[in-house]
């Protein structure tokens, strides 16, 4: 571990020339909701990180065995599990859990194996009236109880009563469903902290899923983490956005040990362009493909901001979209922004009432060198409309492009390809840093800071260090 200069009070509290997040709110035409006003302005020191983290076989080890093992993580959403019988297999590393609705309509999570030879009983996700192993048939119902196996009169020995799939907690929130392997951990909503109050207003329970990739990275899982969790890399990996996004105008929140937040605003210029017109800001948003106007320019009338008419524009297409008139309680930030949350140490919901990515990282198979990200797209749908069905998840191999995936929109999938462009390279570039550290900013990357200072509770208990 190595220490940088101490900064000064002043050089702590530095932030970007342009407007603050919060003067960007201090002009919306409607009530700010109370979470958007909370800014944190978190300080976690400047010491750096050792590329041990993202290296080491062993650091790999101890995080699956202390803290994999021991946090609540986001398994699928309820609905994919709807119905009594539906299961759904969640593997991380070298663990695999099932979590099934039961015929009570209760949610429970087990371990993935048969207790006689310990192969996997379920793979994937379907739906089934028992658990019964492939291979020589021993069989346990929904709620966990042995009901039987071939030539019970070879197995004596075995406890009936007491033979019945150990269990994992399982809770739900916002419509997803969560487990823990500890049987001894906090509760689901006592370990969210503030995340559950600050989304009561936006309800990700009433969404469904309209699209989930889940792509190979050539990086440490938490490299790909990392890239997603700050804004900085915009003005060198995603110069195409910056007409009408704010980069460095984003504001970074912290709170407890689990929960962090960046917000960005849309709709501004990037604080790192000059000269840019609302006219430009707002053509440049619909080219990038968000949006189509059959190729017609926008003239953004006089007086009028980039964010003001892109934000009607919102407003008007998703109040037909969801029948509702979201202009009538809305602000500008909840139809656009990019609002990002993230619960401790793989899942990112974004918040507001435009289409909500999702996030959630995990290592590939048991390997630390390369990982797997899943991008989920959540929508709303009419309150007075059946919910629709969840889309299923593609696999894109780690050769594979989003932009040559079907069913991933152009625009979208152009950034997430920047993104993972870069990755692979930060992994091989770690091996190189003759220091053996990584810099962090005190600011724009503080959520990376906070992030691996909740990790090390978890594996040492100290700051910073490789694993003793």
């Amino acid at each position: 571990m190595g220490k940088s200069i101490e900064p000064s009070a002043e050089q702590i509290a530095a932030r970007s020339p342009g407007d603050s997040y919060q003067q960007l709110l201090d002009r919306e035409p409607n009530p700010v909701p109370a979470p958007l006003r909370e800014s944190t302005e978190t300080y976690l020191g400047s010491d750096n990180l050792s590329v041990d983290r993202y290296l080491s076989r062993e650091f790999h080890d101890l995080e699956v065995e202390k803290m994999w093992r021991r946090t609540w993580q986001a398994v699928c959403r309820e609905s994919e599990v709807g119905k009594p019988g539906d299961f759904f297999v969640y593997d991380i590393a070298r663990y695999s859990i099932v979590v099934t609705r039961t015929e009570s309509g209760a949610l429970k999570g087990y371990h993935n194996a048969c207790l006689h030879r310990g192969r996997q009983l379920r793979k994937d996700c379907g739906s089934a009236r028992e658990f019964k192993c492939p291979f020589h048939g021993f069989r346990w119902s929904l709620e966990g109880d042995f009901l039987g196996a071939p030539c019970e009169w070879d197995f004596p020995h075995i406890d009936k009563e007491n033979f019945s799939l150990p269990q994992v907690q399982v809770d739900t929130w916002g419509g997803w469903v969560f487990m823990n392997m500890d049987p001894e951990a906090e509760s689901l909503h006592s370990y969210m902290g503030i995340l559950p109050q600050h989304f009561t207003r936006w309800q990700p329970e009433n969404t469904f899923k309209v699209m989930h990739v889940e792509k190979v990275i050539e990086c440490n899982w938490k490299v790909a983490w990392e890239a997603f969790i700050e804004s900085y890399h915009t003005v060198q990996t995603h110069p195409q956005i910056m007409p009408y996004l704010g980069d460095s105008n984003s504001q970074y929140d912290c709170w407890g040990d689990n929960v962090s937040r960046t917000i960005s605003p849309m709709g501004v210029v990037s604080p790192h362009l000059e000269g840019v017109t609302p006219d430009q800001t707002v053509n440049d948003w619909l080219e990038h493909g968000a949006w189509l106007t059959d190729g017609e320019r926008v003239e953004v009338p006089e007086g009028m901001s980039a964010r003001e008419w892109l934000a009607d524009y919102y407003f008007k297409h998703y109040s037909e979209q969801y029948q509702t008139d979201l202009a009538s309680f809305c602000t500008h930030s909840e139809i656009m922004d990019s609002i990002l949350y993230s619960l401790f140490p793989n899942f990112a919901p974004w918040a507001g009432y435009r289409p909500n990515v999702v996030y959630r990282f995990l290592p590939w198979d048991d390997r630390h060198d390369m990982c797997t990200m899943e991008i989920m797209l959540l929508m709303r749908f009419p309150e007075t409309g059946q919910r629709p069905r969840d889309a299923g998840v593609q696999f894109v191999p780690a050769d594979q492009k989003l932009a040559d995936t079907p069913g991933v929109e152009p625009g979208l999938a152009a950034v997430f390809d920047q993104d993972f462009s870069n990755l692979p390279q930060v992994q091989a570039g770690l091996k190189n840093l003759e220091s053996g550290q990584i810099q962090l900013a005190n600011y724009q990357e503080v959520r990376i800071r906070h992030f691996h200072q909740t990790l090390d509770k978890y594996i040492t208990g100290s700051q910073y260090g490789a694993p003793q």
